[in-house]
């Protein structure tokens, strides 16, 4: 597969050095040079709140480092959790004084190594951790606990960033990731794998005739797999399935945010978005606030994820706060 990069080795890190340049009020920090955070620093006082994952999912994690949003995020290899020390390395750049939230997915190596940076900075900066899980096809509901953290973890993101903007404690912006999180639920489709650079083969295998139901964004198996269907009847099952958790008593407005893996097209997104306003409306929900455009990739796999997050007036209004980061702008 052709890809326009030097070489696998250098792949990430100039892909971050890029970021910063196309992006000044973005800095790269820590001893690896794999720290996007904050060119202005912290200000005293706020809740920090960090990210991190792999790479090969922009803008998520580090496009999403900026005002009203994440104060700094760790970044491994293509498909890799970021390592320790930069994790450590996060959590210091984002300290202002008042506390840091980790805020990253649902993911084991994730979850190891900002356990033990946390661990390590224990008794200098205090921490919490809310973990991402709004991938419905990778547990049952009763067990959310094991979901995988997807596309709307970006909501997560945008509604503790703006409470955190706003004074918010550590505890405070640390239960409004939790309700968010708790409010969004996504599902995802893949149509063609991708490549991590330097590999031999893609990802995964599927027909030129085919699609997958649920797959998730490192090409983890879905729900099932099928032969192609019109974009309205797949539309149809994603929203059927989101609808089904719908938060008990959850009345009137939601977000949608109709997410491109990476290869496919905003006309495709648009094909999608337009059935998923019918079935929502049939519904008795009112969308607000829509997102449609690649939000968080797999490389250049084909595919789409679609997110709802089932607002309540306080979600709605961080949803709707200002915001700065390169990828996601509210003014």
């Amino acid at each position: 597969m052709k890809k326009l990069m030097n070489s696998a080795s250098d792949y990430v890190d100039e892909v971050l050095e890029g970021l910063v340049l196309a992006h000044p009020r973005l800095s790269l920090g820590g001893s690896a040079r794999r720290v996007v955070h904050r060119a202005e620093g912290m200000r005293r006082g706020k809740v920090g709140i960090v990210s991190g994952g792999g790479s090969g999912h922009l803008p998520l994690f580090t496009g999403y480092v900026g005002s009203g949003m994440l104060d700094a995020c760790s970044i491994g290899n293509v498909f890799e959790g970021p390592n320790i020390d930069s994790c450590i390395e996060a959590i210091k750049l984002a300290d202002g004084g008042a506390g840091v939230l980790r805020l990253y997915g649902n993911y084991g190596g994730d979850r190891m190594n900002f356990d033990m940076a946390g661990e390590f900075l224990e008794g200098e900066i205090e921490t919490t951790t809310v973990l991402g899980t709004d991938d419905i096809a990778s547990a049952a509901p009763e067990e959310s606990a094991k979901r995988r953290g997807v596309a709307g973890i970006i909501y997560a993101y945008k509604m503790a960033g703006a409470h955190a903007e706003e004074g918010g404690d550590l505890a405070a912006v640390t239960e409004t990731a939790r309700q968010a999180v708790a409010a969004t639920k996504t599902i995802g489709l893949a149509l063609s794998p991708c490549q991590v650079p330097g590999s031999a083969k893609p990802t995964f295998e599927i027909a030129a005739d085919e699609f997958e139901l649920g797959m998730g964004i490192h090409g983890e198996p879905g729900l099932w797999r099928s032969k192609m269907k019109p974009a309205d009847e797949i539309v149809d099952e994603m929203i059927g399935r989101l609808l089904a958790e719908r938060p008990a008593g959850h009345r009137g407005r939601v977000s949608v945010l109709v997410n491109s893996l990476g290869a496919t097209p905003l006309e495709e997104l648009l094909i999608l978005y337009r059935r998923a306003c019918a079935k929502l409306g049939e519904a008795g929900l009112e969308i607000v606030h829509p997102l449609v455009g690649p939000y968080a990739t797999s490389m250049e796999m084909a595919g789409a994820s679609i997110s709802i997050c089932f607002l309540d007036g306080t979600l709605e209004r961080l949803l709707a706060a200002p915001s700065g980061s390169p990828f996601w702008e509210v003014k």
